[in-house]
């Protein structure tokens, strides 16, 4: 465990016990229960409404989720501190079957890694393909201007500025899956970087938090970044449109994201660690993936096992809906009925 991650548990395990994990609810003498979890900031948006309506209809039950990052959280939930995690990638299997306690990882939501970058006066979506972006954060490609970039958007105009690189830091889940569909389309970038929640890019400046990266896209005239798809509406950040593996361009939205998944249905199995990186089918966005939620299989106290298997069930019914309804893409029903069949077995 690397120093930085040593000083991250001993200030989680001071914030777990500084909060009144189980205590007397009301005069009835029901208990309350503060679910704690920590995980990756894409779809934490999406987690703190989660955990908001669901106490509205168990007010004996709040979470409490913590953006850390995917690789922080397994490690966390490995070791058994905290409640569940949460990540966009699947836990190696080495560390799955090292942990403390089995781990359970079960897929929420479908989300996706658009492309942003901030330069000015254009009409129209930039268009680049994934050979392309990924001789950008090779460094190969240095120029907006470069001709690669003109070739595929003659209808642009595309500015006289250098291209400045942002990525996220150590441990990250949307590197994860940025780096798993870079790793598809370029030999070179496989090659030299590969696919890691802690890819060692040749080029670009190391951002921790998701919000702090589209600050600083912002702020950063000719910039490009990658970001989960629901955080660029927020941002008002421009998305590129990635030609996909049947040569279409298409937009990062919930529909060809949602295609992704469709055409990739038939590779679910019970432990749902599926790629959906550059998925056949003409509407389907290359850039598409699931999230997880890291789940002891067997809690160490029945009364937050019992509250954490409510909120499963929960999540799989009514929480898709609110999913669909704040711009993510659910679970395929299909896959849907399995994993909720998974998540009711969760004590």
């Amino acid at each position: 465990m690397s120093g930085y991650a040593r000083r991250m548990v001993s200030v989680f395990a001071v914030f777990c016990l500084s909060i009144p994990a189980i205590s007397a609810g009301n005069s009835f003498g029901q208990r309350t229960v503060t679910l704690v979890a920590t995980g990756s900031s894409l779809p934490e948006p999406l987690y703190v409404v989660w955990g908001e309506e669901f106490h509205k209809e168990q007010p004996t039950v709040q979470l409490r989720y913590l953006a850390e990052g995917t690789a922080e959280s397994a490690e966390r939930i490995l070791a058994g501190t905290g409640d569940f995690g949460g990540g966009d990638a699947p836990i190696p299997e080495k560390e799955l079957s090292a942990g403390k306690q089995k781990v359970v990882e079960l897929p929420t939501v479908l989300i996706g890694i658009a492309v942003v970058y901030n330069f000015a006066g254009t009409r129209g979506a930039l268009r680049l393909t994934g050979p392309v972006v990924a001789k950008i954060f090779l460094g190969k490609i240095t120029s907006w201007h470069d001709p690669e970039i003109v070739k595929l958007n003659p209808d642009v105009k595309l500015p006289d500025l250098p291209i400045k690189v942002l990525h996220r830091s150590e441990g990250k889940g949307s590197s994860y899956i940025f780096s798993d569909y870079l790793s598809k389309v370029s030999p070179e970038f496989q090659a030299k970087v590969g696919k890691s929640v802690s890819p060692k890019w040749p080029v670009g400046v190391s951002i921790v938090r998701t919000q702090d990266m589209l600050e600083k896209l912002k702020n950063t005239p000719g910039a490009i970044a990658y970001t989960e798809t629901n955080w660029v509406e927020k941002a008002s950040a421009n998305a590129a449109e990635i030609k996909n593996a049947e040569g279409e361009f298409v937009k990062p939205n919930a529909k060809s994201i949602a295609a992704a998944a469709a055409a990739e249905e038939s590779k679910f199995s019970q432990s749902f660690r599926v790629s959906l990186t550059n998925a056949p089918g003409r509407d389907s966005y290359p850039i598409a993936s699931l999230t997880w939620l890291y789940v002891p299989e067997r809690a160490s106290d029945p009364a937050r096992g019992k509250a954490v298997g409510e909120f499963l069930l929960w999540v799989y019914g009514k929480g898709q809906e609110i999913a669909r309804e704040r711009g993510y893409a659910p679970l395929p029903l299909a896959v849907l009925g399995k994993v909720r069949e998974r998540a009711a077995a969760i004590r």
